[in-house]
């Protein structure tokens, strides 16, 4: 049995299109260049009100990558936009942030998964595969 991957192999994130918001340039590169190697199709933006308007353009992403502190408004703000409509991407909420409260507000707003900087790239793609996984799942179920 080998696990390795050859190159001729998608990635696990193939066709999957991907908003990565956060105001830290290198945080931002990481992000893209790892979800990239998956094959996902990325844009970043690092403010809320450019994820907002990416978010509800003509072309939305199938999952954001969001960082909670933003300039212009917060990840919170953004959430309140995006989330609670039937064609909601999914929101993994990254952030330095251990605050139990803070946790307990993105859950009510809809976050999918809330995970804590820094976040090894590796958990990042693994988190994003398993919510495409359980809402391929859910679809075929007829459910949400």
């Amino acid at each position: 049995m080998t696990l390795a991957r050859t190159h001729t192999m998608p990635g696990r994130l193939d066709g999957i299109r991907i908003l990565i918001v956060d105001d830290d340039p290198d945080i931002l590169e990481s992000i893209d260049a790892a979800l990239q190697a998956e094959d996902a199709e990325t844009m970043t933006v690092s403010d809320g009100n450019a994820a907002v308007a990416a978010c509800l353009g003509d072309d939305p992403p199938d999952v954001v990558v969001l960082d909670m502190m933003l300039p212009k408004r917060s990840g919170f703000l953004v959430l309140e936009k995006i989330k609670g409509r039937e064609d909601s991407p999914l929101v993994v909420m990254v952030t330095a942030n251990e605050g139990k409260r803070h946790q307990a507000y993105a859950e009510s707003l809809g976050v999918d998964s809330y995970l804590l900087k820094p976040v090894p790239l590796s958990q990042l793609i693994d988190t994003i595969d398993e919510l495409l996984t359980k809402e391929e799942a859910e679809e075929e179920a007829g459910g949400d």
